[in-house]
């Protein structure tokens, strides 16, 4: 179909959900912004797919390019290592600890399922990602500076700042994340999503290495709360050159030819899903146990601290081997995911969580630490691939929002109450956090080996 046959399309409103269709007030910032006042040509699906397939090399480098730079970011504050850290040196208390695990557990997750619906209805996923992702994910880096320069003469001040501002960037990433995944999925065909996200993740860990070296230099060689205020605005430097680079996706316009339900009619049909869906039901639960053997991790550097009084040299160390194993996750999940489908590499990514804290559980000395996080790199490395990816692989395209946002939520409900529990539990014992941790991760990948079956060997069948 040329320009020439159709010199004028109209935008397409008529299938957007009833807030896109009004043009006045904040809504018409919020349609500038989410791009649906741009005309969309009309396009046979096949010739949806040739366009794709013609943008598929470039959107691979620009999104490989992005996701490196953002890990190699977020090496700088990791949330495991450097952010509990930080956290210690201005109160001992184990809740704000834990705050930072409800945060980082939760606050990607839980909002996912309330933008699927209008997500599941635009034509592009681009514009949520880049538009609202600069000002509520990139944005607050740029303010969690400041926390750690104010940390120094006010701790309390420093701590409220910091909180404020991370549960602003990672609540801020949840809203925008079914539509990166949904953008991801229209961009890169089934069959190659886990080489490009094992891949991505692969050079963004592997930079991330190099992070790790130089933020433990820069604890080492530079006063608190300086040596901070450098970790943050190197990481948030490097993520906004990631942005850039995600800007420069190039994405199909795929109009829902469906008309999208009001809000109540959507969330009608979800226990629907849940109740028709039983493969996607018992993966939910494994999810859901998973994400509660999840309780103990924000914990295990604070722990270590408790115990050993280690330097924080030592904590950049973590820092490095957590990102080895991420490495080594990244490229076994993402080459095992497509070949033999995302459920053989949750399995691994179960098993090697279970092993870290079984090995954080019976630790006698600091340097059986150095496997617990090369084993939890590992498994988080397996599910940044394959537990983003396998979901895609449960639903049907045209409600795939939907389901991204079913499972991210209901993991994120349950990331609000273990790190809770976990601070519950630190407090009593750290090595009994620990073992019901690693309890947790063994019954969840038990029930993912023998009651779930690998949604793409269904449909192969």
């Amino acid at each position: 179909m040329t320009s020439e046959t159709h010199p004028c399309p109209p935008p397409i409103t008529g299938n957007l959900p009833p807030l896109l269709q009004k043009p006045r007030g904040p809504s018409r910032v919020l349609r500038r912004l989410l791009g649906v006042d741009r005309p969309i040509p009309a396009r046979a699906p096949e010739e949806i797919e040739a366009e794709t397939a013609r943008n598929y090399r470039w959107n691979f480098a620009v999104n490989v390019l992005d996701g490196t730079s953002y890990g190699f970011g977020e090496s700088f504050i990791s949330a495991h290592t450097i952010l509990p850290l930080f956290i210690s040196k201005l109160t001992p208390n184990p809740l704000a600890v834990g705050l930072l695990g409800v945060v980082t557990q939760s606050g990607w997750l839980l909002p996912q399922l309330f933008t699927a619906n209008t997500i599941e209805h635009l034509p592009r996923s681009k514009p949520v990602v880049v538009n609202l992702g600069l000002f509520l994910e990139r944005v607050p880096l740029w303010v969690m500076i400041l926390s750690a320069l104010v940390a120094g003469h006010a701790p309390m001040l420093g701590l409220a700042l910091f909180l404020l501002t991370y549960t602003w960037r990672i609540v801020g990433a949840g809203i925008v994340a079914t539509a990166w995944q949904n953008m991801i999925a229209n961009c890169f065909p089934v069959e190659r999503r886990g080489r490009y996200l094992g891949l991505t993740n692969f050079l963004g860990a592997g930079l991330g290495i190099i992070g790790a070296g130089i933020s433990a230099y820069i604890l080492e060689t530079t006063p608190f709360p300086t040596n901070f205020a450098i970790i943050f605005a190197v990481a948030t430097l490097l993520n906004t050159v990631s942005w850039v680079f995600l800007a420069l996706t190039r994405e199909t316009p795929r109009p829902n030819p469906n008309p999208p339900p009001s809000e109540r009619d959507f969330l009608r049909q979800l226990p629907v899903i849940l109740r028709q869906d039983h493969n996607f039901r018992r993966y939910l639960t494994t999810r859901v146990l998973g994400t509660l053997g999840g309780m103990g991790l924000a914990f295990i550097t604070i722990a270590a601290l408790a115990r050993w009084h280690i330097p924080d040299s030592i904590v950049g160390l973590y820092t490095t081997l957590t990102l080895i194993g991420q490495t080594c996750g990244n490229v076994a999940g993402g080459l095992l995911a497509d070949r033999y489908g995302h459920k053989h590499s949750l399995v691994l990514g179960g098993l090697a969580a279970a092993g870290a804290f079984l090995i954080a559980w019976l630790a006698a000395a600091p340097a059986w630490y150095y496997a617990v996080f090369g084993l939890m790199g590992l498994s988080s490395g397996i599910g940044v691939v394959s537990g983003i990816l396998i979901v895609m692989e449960f639903s049907p395209p045209a409600q795939r929002p939907t389901y991204v946002g079913l499972a991210n939520t209901i993991s994120g409900i349950t990331g609000i109450i273990a790190p809770l529990l976990g601070a519950a539990l630190a407090a009593w014992s750290y090595s009994g956090l620990f073992a019901l941790s690693a309890l947790a991760y063994l019954v969840a990948t038990g029930l993912l080996i023998w009651r779930v079956k690998d949604p793409r060997s269904i449909l192969a069948s």
